[in-house]
């Protein structure tokens, strides 16, 4: 559930955050589950999830895309060794401007099944090279293909096909089949992480990340599940989805939905604005995202969960934490926010608490 940089596209983040929000009111009690269910049937953790410090990195139209993705700086007409060059640069900004380690990257069956597949590979490729973790998700396309269901199973398996069959030897790689699977019930979701586990039962499922149910808004049934044991669980969590809550009500939204499954979970999404002015080393009450973003850091850093934030990089996206700088075939980065950048580094283990 990622956030739009305007006001024109937002209708299906709005649905996102009222399904959110309305699995939060209506059934709390259910994601939450009981600790013996969750703990018996799968919350041993794969290993450690701190060790996920990362963000997104993104193609300006959100990644749901009819055709080839093309991320933020790069461009589909690049050559393998163009793209290696100026992804190389960016993943190194990513760690000297924020000191990530980690980068989840979409994927679609356009981008994986045509030619462009040689020179995407290059982003995989500069990232794994500098010993990044690199999270490749499968996103569904746009417009009526939109709905929260695998566009075509004729080619999402012989895509995952190609990727595994590229990246099963990568230790740095992990493998997510969907992001945001929302068109499906828990139970419906769950069979298809299954099958997913037992076509490609090569692949060790410590390299895996399994999407929460819905919008990626629960972990609790995924992590109840045994047949999903010992993968990654992934976790959104948003701070549009409320107008305003205190930061109290924040971590109680926030662990409700994991549960008592935090050790097998990472936040591969989660963002706030960051080109407004916002200051989030510094509490402010009234404020409802400096209220979340101070929330959800905190408990990222007292649960030892790793996350990876929505985005890192993605033009014209308010949210974006970092923004290109330097010339088309050079590319840097700069940081948007530096107090974001802040409460990054201490949900990763590091910096100052927020002053009061």
């Amino acid at each position: 559930m990622r956030k739009t940089s305007g006001p024109s596209p937002r209708t299906p983040r709005l649905r996102a955050a009222l399904v959110a929000v309305a699995v939060a009111a209506v059934t709390g009690a259910t994601l939450a589950g009981s600790p013996a269910s969750a703990s018996s049937s799968g919350a041993a953790p794969a290993t450690d999830t701190a060790q996920f410090k990362g963000v997104n990195w993104a193609d300006p139209r959100d990644n749901f895309a009819d055709d080839l993705l093309q991320l933020s700086g790069l461009s589909t007409t690049d050559t393998y060794r163009q793209t290696y060059a100026k992804a190389t640069r960016i993943i190194a900004a990513f760690r000297a401007n924020l000191g990530a380690n980690t980068v989840r990257l979409p994927i679609n069956p356009y981008t994986v099944d045509g030619a462009y597949w040689k020179s995407y590979r290059g982003v995989i490729g500069a990232a794994s090279d500098q010993g990044f973790k690199v999270i490749v998700s499968y996103w569904e396309g746009t417009g009526a293909r939109k709905d929260g269901y695998i566009d075509d199973t004729a080619t999402y398996w012989p895509m995952w096909d190609t990727v595994v069959k590229a990246y099963k030897n990568d230790k740095h790689v992990y493998f997510e089949p969907m992001n945001e699977p929302h068109g499906y019930t828990d139970t419906e979701w769950a069979d298809i992480a299954a099958k997913w586990l037992s076509t490609y039962a090569k692949v060790p499922r410590n390299r895996v990340f399994v999407s929460g149910a819905g919008y990626n808004d629960h972990v609790t049934s995924v992590c109840a599940d045994p047949r999903l044991k010992g993968t990654y669980l992934s976790l959104h969590h948003y701070g549009f989805w409320k107008d305003y809550a205190t930061y109290d009500q924040w971590v109680a939204d926030l662990k409700v939905r994991i549960g008592d499954c935090a050790n097998r979970t990472v936040a591969d999404e989660f963002g706030a604005p960051m080109t407004t002015g916002l200051n989030y080393d510094v509490k402010t009450p009234d404020d409802n995202f400096v209220n979340y973003v101070q929330a959800v850091t905190d408990t990222f850093r007292e649960l030892k969960m790793g996350s990876v934030y929505w985005p890192g990089l993605r033009t014209d996206d308010t949210y974006s934490i970092q923004t290109l700088t330097g010339t088309t075939a050079r590319p840097w980065l700069a940081t948007t926010n530096q107090s974001g950048a802040d409460r990054l580094a201490w949900a990763w283990g590091r910096g100052k608490p927020v002053k009061g």
